[in-house]
C-alpha cells in the first residue's frame, strides 16, 4: 500500500486559497426610507455587495434584513454610501427583555412590540453586600456533595 498512498498524495488537490470563506450570518440595519426609491437604492446597494444571498427591506419598520456572506460593518458602511442614515438594529422585542419599560429601553420611536437592547432592560446578578447568605451557584446547592447547604439557614 505504499506505492498507492504515495500516489495519492502526489495527485491530492490542496487549496491554494489563503483566505478564510466569512460565515454565514444576518445583518439587520435601521434605515428611514419614505418612498419606494428610497428602498430600490438602498436595495440596489446592498444587493451589489459581494456575500449577499438574501435581501429583505420593512419600510414600516425602517429595517433593512440581509443574509449571506458578509461583514456588518461593510454592509452599514453600503448603506450609508446612498445619502441614508443609517445604524445596526438596536431593539429587540419586548418579550425578550426582563424590564422592557425601563428608562433606557423604552423608546417611542421603536416599531410596535419592540424595546431598545440596553443592559438596563437585563437583570444583573449582583450580590448584595448586606445579606447575611452568600450568593450560591444552584448547580452545587442541591447536590450531594454539598453537605452545608442545610447549615446555611
Amino acid at each position: 500500500m505504499g506505492f498507492v498512498d504515495h500516489m495519492s498524495d502526489v495527485c491530492a488537490v490542496t487549496s491554494t486559497r489563503s483566505s478564510i470563506r466569512k460565515p454565514m450570518q444576518t445583518v439587520e440595519i435601521k434605515v428611514k426610507m419614505d418612498c419606494e426609491g428610497c428602498e430600490r437604492r438602498v436595495r440596489n446597494a446592498v444587493s451589489s455587495i459581494k456575500g449577499v444571498r438574501n435581501v429583505e427591506i420593512n419600510r414600516k419598520q425602517s429595517r433593512v434584513r440581509v443574509s449571506g456572506y458578509v461583514e456588518p460593518n461593510k454592509v452599514l458602511n453600503r448603506v450609508k454610501s446612498t445619502g441614508k442614515k443609517a445604524e445596526f438594529w438596536p431593539y429587540v422585542h419586548y418579550n425578550l427583555t426582563y424590564y422592557p419599560y425601563a428608562p433606557e429601553a423604552y423608546d417611542k420611536k421603536a416599531p410596535s412590540g419592540y424595546v431598545r437592547n440596553v443592559a438596563e432592560a437585563f437583570p444583573t446578578p449582583t450580590p448584595n453586600p448586606n445579606s447575611p447568605l452568600p450568593l450560591h451557584n444552584y448547580t452545587t446547592l442541591f447536590s450531594d456533595e454539598n453537605v452545608n447547604a442545610c447549615s446555611v439557614m
